[in-house]
């Protein structure tokens, strides 16, 4: 039975959550437009361990959104992650934050694109199939990329494509192909995390805690 803190600072959302065995028994999280991370975040921590009644010491790994997004939120996750690892002596999980936005959707369709705002009309995207809504799986790699009316053409052209995350308006302005479908206002969360982090535990897929940075993707965009 792993107990698993996930901690997701990838964009302005601030979520925490506990999970047992995959399922979330507590989450806190800040959807708003600010970056508030470093005075909510372990304060989150405290609320999620108390609602769900819940010792630090009982915890099995820690699991963190390694981007890409926010170098600052990224920045402050990691180290708060890096941090709790050091102090309770477990494992830190790395989970890919495009990858956990993509387990969001709930509608059908044959590709999600995940897709977070990195400023003008560039975003972070990766591209994933999915044949059932419960899982996804990667088949083009993320990249920062500037759109264009012509972007994610060779997928839209074989069937319904669902594109989420906060980059998702600025494409939708663009881009008219019947075949796509926007989720505007969805955020990377501590949520999704969860199954991902499960899944990597019993792999024992971790990460070395003393050279693990995020993956920033570029170099330092504010924020």
């Amino acid at each position: 039975m792993a107990v698993i803190l996930c901690i997701e600072t990838a964009t302005t959302n601030c979520s925490v959550a506990l999970s047992i065995n995959g399922s979330v028994i507590a989450l806190r999280e800040d959807t708003s437009k600010e970056y508030s991370h470093a005075e909510q975040l372990h304060v989150f921590i405290e609320d999620v361990l108390k609602q769900s009644n819940t010792d630090k010491a009982d915890i099995d790994a820690i699991a963190v959104s390694k981007g890409p997004g926010s170098y600052t939120g990224l920045r402050i996750g990691v180290s708060a992650a890096k941090g709790l690892c050091y102090a309770l002596d477990v494992p830190l999980i790395s989970i890919p934050t495009l990858e956990a936005l993509a387990l969001q959707t709930k509608l059908e369709a044959k590709y999600i694109v995940s897709m977070l705002d990195a400023r003008r009309m560039e975003v972070y995207a990766a591209v994933f199939s999915s044949e059932k809504t419960s899982e996804v799986k990667e088949i083009r790699e993320t990249r920062a990329e500037i759109l264009t009316e012509d972007s994610f053409e060779v997928f839209l052209q074989k069937g319904k494509v669902l594109f989420i995350g906060n980059g998702v308006e600025k494409f939708e302005a663009i881009c008219k192909h019947p075949n796509a479908v926007f989720l505007r206002d969805n955020l990377p969360s501590s949520r999704e995390m969860a199954e991902i982090a499960e899944k990597k535990h019993k792999k024992n897929d971790t990460e070395d805690v003393a050279y693990f940075e995020p993956y920033y993707l570029k170099d330092f965009i504010g924020g």
